[in-house]
This record gives structure tokens, C-alpha cells and sequence, in this order.
């Protein structure tokens, strides 16, 4: 089976810090662009952050420039996403997803989204 399993959400104070996982299984995880997303309560999803399947060409959506990270291990098919001063409008369910396609800093490519990981940011 496919799966995308995000981990290593929580809560956090404004300011901190969390390291989010994404582990793939039941797929050639090297053959896929990575995106992560997030969706708060009452809003649509957004795409965070994207990384082409060779680790190159990094992208991030305006709000998150200069604080969130994102790497990839080919080797662990593995996703992360650093994320560092932490403010409360980051509070959102964060998930990864997958596209070959190769506007990958695109939200409408996506096409497989895997379980989310909660992360709230206390004031």
C-alpha cells in the first residue's frame, strides 16, 4: 500500500521549534516531487513548502520564507520540515504529499496526501 505518515507535531510555544517527519512506504519515494501542506481550521489547504525528488530546488510560500526548512532523504524515504520561530498562525494539521509533475511548487499537482500531524503555537 501507498502511505505518507506525517509525524513529530505538537504543541509549542511562539517562538520555538519542531522537526516534522514525512515517511513514505509502498512507493519509489526518489521518483517523487515532495510537498508539505497545511490546513487550518476554517481555511483551505495550503501548500508550505515543495523539493524536487532530487533534494534540489527548495520553495516556499511567502509566510514561511526564512523560518520552515525543507529536506529530504532519499536513502530513509523520509521528508522533513524544520520549522523554526514558530508563531501562532502556524497552528495548522501539517501533511505531505506527492507529485512527478514538474511544476511541484504548484498546489493543484498534488495528488496523494498522506495522514497529517497537528502542530499548535500557544501565544
Amino acid at each position: 500500500d501507498v502511505q505518507l505518515q506525517a509525524s513529530g507535531g505538537g504543541l509549542v510555544q511562539a517562538g520555538g521549534s519542531l522537526r516534522l517527519s514525512c515517511a513514505a512506504s509502498g512507493f519509489t519515494f526518489g521518483d517523487y516531487n515532495i510537498g508539505w501542506f497545511r490546513q487550518a481550521p476554517g481555511k483551505e489547504r495550503e501548500l508550505v513548502a515543495a523539493i524536487r525528488r532530487s533534494g534540489t530546488g527548495p520553495t516556499y510560500v511567502d509566510s514561511v520564507k526564512g523560518r520552515f526548512t525543507i529536506s529530504r532523504d532519499n536513502a530513509k524515504s523520509t521528508a522533513y520540515l524544520e520549522m523554526n520561530n514558530l508563531k501562532p498562525e502556524d497552528t495548522a494539521v501539517y501533511s505531505c504529499a506527492t507529485t512527478k509533475n514538474v511544476q511541484y511548487h504548484r498546489s493543484e499537482w498534488y495528488n496523494y496526501w498522506g495522514q497529517g500531524t497537528l502542530v499548535t503555537v500557544s501565544s
